[in-house]
């Protein structure tokens, strides 16, 4: 019962932070669902793929702590919850490092700025990160094979997404500047200088 305690906690404050930055940024006319939107061929095939792994994964996740399935020692189930504490950490700190220029999927009509501070000084992605942890520490947490599975789809997808199409989009959008911050800030974690 600890376990789906701890697994629907992380869950809740992943995707709640989510949704309300959602809907704060709706009541300010921004609109931070990008995934697919305006786009075409393979940067619309990825969108709407990650789209559809990372409700799928919330799905299995959901589905996984419901119904306590587990096949790991209890050692390496606690090492998962605090994995997936820290990756929903990580996405909450990340989500609010980028106020109002945080959105999921590219806009090429949307106002952003290039966001270099806080997290994003050690990883140019600690919202994806994030995500991540959260899929791994579930699945140490609630191990089952659909489940590990589709949280390495969501987590391929994600990554695909970095790097077919927000790095791209930043290059263009931010041109030498996100260059030199790619020189400097591992795509993970780390720095390089």
């Amino acid at each position: 019962m600890e376990f789906q305690i701890a697994g629907i906690t992380i869950l809740l404050l992943f995707y709640g932070c989510y949704l309300m930055k959602m809907r704060n940024q709706h009541k300010k006319g921004i609109e931070t669902d990008q995934l697919g939107r305006g786009k075409s061929g393979s940067v619309k095939m990825i969108e709407l793929t990650v789209k559809v792994a990372t409700y799928l994964a919330l799905v299995v996740e959901a589905l996984s702590i419901l119904l306590n399935t587990y096949e790991l020692p209890i050692s390496l189930r606690i090492v998962g919850g605090l994995i997936g504490g820290s990756g929903a950490a990580v996405f909450i700190a990340s989500v609010l490092t980028m106020r109002d220029s945080w959105r999921a999927g590219v806009s090429k009509t949307e106002k952003t700025r290039l966001v270099t501070g806080g997290l994003y000084q050690i990883s140019r992605n600690p919202a994806f990160l994030g995500f991540d942890l959260v899929y791994i520490g579930i699945a140490m947490m609630f191990s089952n094979g659909v489940l590990l599975a589709v949280s390495f789809f969501a987590a391929f997808m994600l990554h695909l997404q970095i790097v077919k199409v927000e790095e791209a989009f930043l290059l263009e959008r931010f041109g030498t500047e996100y260059a030199a911050y790619k020189e400097k800030v591992c795509r993970y974690l780390g720095r390089r200088r």
